[in-house]
């Protein structure tokens, strides 16, 4: 007897976790205006009459925005937590409260540079900055934090995909700024105001914690992952070609048409992957003559024990059930779900911490200065603009790239998350150095280098957290960890790029032009990322037998592959 089961749409997308992987991409792909500072960092220099030491001022408000995520971190274990009364919602709270925070703070930017509203003060124009780049972590917490619950056995790889989307939406809006915007910077700060907030509002419903273990999993996360590969060539390409040839307004259009077509897989994947698992459950159940009807809907309220992934078995349970299996200990031990205070009491946090504040600050006073890096250095505005938008794609490859691969050597080799962190800590400070040389194509190199070493970084952490520190609590203690970030930018950024840089300035204009302007600060980064290597390289012996003992036996992994 065979039944052919084929659920509605409505059924679909009703509450699924490929949807809402799908749904999570989508306001992935437009949550990175964090990395577009360069496209209107000029027009805001000028129009505010800042100097340079001002402006990373003003950049460095930017980066703890984006990057001190607690609130939104406590807010979505507040309203997500099965076992508080209180709970009032679901990871869409945290996504709309994103929506509001971009929306207010590049609104009102907005109104300050176009004029409508009085010059602001240095620090009312920073909390503008900093609102509106906080609603980044509110995206984030909510659509990785539901990724990491929704697949436990593939965190790598899921983190990687979130954050690699993130990565390119950089490229994406910059896209938008040429093809809609007609390249008007301050019109860009306005559309940075109402895009991501929209994307937010309509697909927040569809982002829903589904934790269950599926047979075929990693199949459909390396598709959503092929995906992300295509849309960054494709990107990749439209940029080279756009600093060669002198795109008409119809091939612009054209282009940017098939760059929307190309955002549209993930929907179609997360539709045939639930589909499919629809119709295993329904032979599943009738080889084992379990057929349950409730009357409304077929072979949907069942529950099988876990084993072992091989064995081809499903299971979905309830999110109380596996909090109340992970709170079984009273005193959390490496790996159990700690909550903030617990980890903060940690040498792990504070390794992590250094090492994010050197590699993230790094990065980050790398990105918030490519315009002034390239006006030192000779490049045309419009090469500039596509450094920055490089950037995106080198930042994607080292997102999606270190999540896949480091969870592939965890799975077949037994290699331990942090070995990864230490690699690209060294790949960044091989990248500072060459940037630091200033011979030809240096910048364009070194880019390439500090991008995807910075983007690792950012794939890396999330995951190495939810596994030292538990995924219970896991978006209030990676962003607290992520404050290192904007503090390394700021002494990285400020107090070395920018004084440095102002130091050389000369001229009315505060402007300095030559390799000597950035050489000085490059090598000081070189030696921080070095140093924040070798951090790494303790954690990683400090880590090592808990990933053996404990990480390895929950993905079933025998031992004797670590030997």
């Amino acid at each position: 007897m065979e039944l052919d089961y084929n659920p509605s749409y409505k059924t679909i997308i009703k509450k699924n976790k490929w949807v809402s992987t799908a749904a999570s991409i989508w306001i992935q792909s437009t949550s990175g205006s964090a990395y577009t500072f360069a496209i209107y960092s000029q027009v805001l220099k000028t129009s505010q009459g800042y100097n340079q030491s001002t402006l990373d001022t003003i950049s460095v408000f930017k980066d703890f925005g984006a990057n001190v995520g607690v609130l939104s971190g406590l807010l979505y274990s507040a309203v997500t937590n099965p076992r508080r009364s209180s709970r009032i919602g679901g990871p869409w709270v945290v996504l709309a409260a994103g929506a509001a925070l971009v929306f207010v703070g590049y609104f009102f930017m907005w109104m300050s540079v176009v004029g409508n509203l009085p010059r602001p003060p240095v620090l009312l124009m920073g909390l503008y900055m900093l609102l509106a780049s906080n609603a980044t972590t509110c995206f984030n917490t909510a659509n990785v934090v539901t990724a990491v619950h929704n697949f436990p056995d593939y965190k790598g790889t899921v983190v990687g995909i979130m954050k690699g989307f993130l990565g390119l939406s950089g490229a994406i809006l910059i896209q938008v700024y040429h093809t809609i915007l007609n390249e008007k910077p301050t019109t860009f700060i306005l559309m940075l105001a109402l895009l991501p907030s929209i994307t937010a509002l309509l697909l927040m419903w569809f982002v829903r914690i589904t934790p269950t273990n599926e047979v075929g999993e990693k199949k459909y996360l390396n598709v959503f992952s092929l995906a992300a590969v295509v849309l960054a060539g494709y990107l990749m390409a439209v940029i080279v070609l756009e600093n060669v040839l002198t795109f008409r307004s119809a091939v612009r259009i054209s282009t940017f048409v098939i760059l929307i077509l190309l955002l549209v897989p993930p929907i179609y994947i997360a539709i045939k992957a639930e589909k499919e698992k629809a119709r295993r459950i329904i032979r599943s159940l009738l080889e084992q003559n379990q057929l349950v009807y409730d009357g409304n809907q077929l072979g949907n309220n069942f529950v099988q024990t876990r084993q072992d992934p091989e064995g081809h078995q499903e299971i979905s349970c309830d999110a109380d059930e596996e909090m109340n299996i992970n709170n079984e200990r009273t005193v959390p031990e490496r790996g159990e779900n700690l909550n903030l205070l617990q980890s903060i009491c940690t040498i792990d946090f504070w390794l992590l911490f250094f090492v994010s504040a050197c590699g993230m600050g790094s990065g980050l006073a790398t990105v918030n200065n490519v315009s002034q890096i390239g006006e030192s250095f000779g490049y045309s505005t419009i090469a500039t603009s596509t450094l920055t938008s490089l950037w995106s794609i080198w930042n994607f490859i080292g997102r999606l790239g270190s999540g896949f691969v480091s969870d592939y050597f965890l799975h077949a080799q037994g290699w331990s998350r942090p070995l990864f962190i230490t690699i690209t800590l060294a790949t960044m400070s091989i990248g500072h150095a060459v940037i630091a040389s200033g011979l030809p194509g240096a910048l364009y190199a070194g880019l390439v280098l500090v991008g995807i070493g910075y983007g690792s970084q950012w794939s890396l952490m999330p995951t190495i957290v939810s596994e030292i520190f538990g995924p219970a609590h896991m978006g209030a203690i990676f962003n607290t960890v992520s404050i290192a970030n904007p503090v390394g930018t700021y002494i990285l950024s400020v107090r070395v790029v920018g004084y440095i840089y102002d130091k050389e300035a000369t001229g009315s204009d505060n402007t300095c032009i030559g390799t000597h302007c950035f050489m000085l600060s490059f090598l000081i980064m070189a030696s921080t990322t070095v140093l924040a290597s070798l951090v790494g390289l303790i954690l990683f012996f400090r880590t090592r037998n808990f990933y053996r003992q404990v990480i390895l036996r929950r993905l079933y992994i025998p031992i004797r592959n670590l030997e």
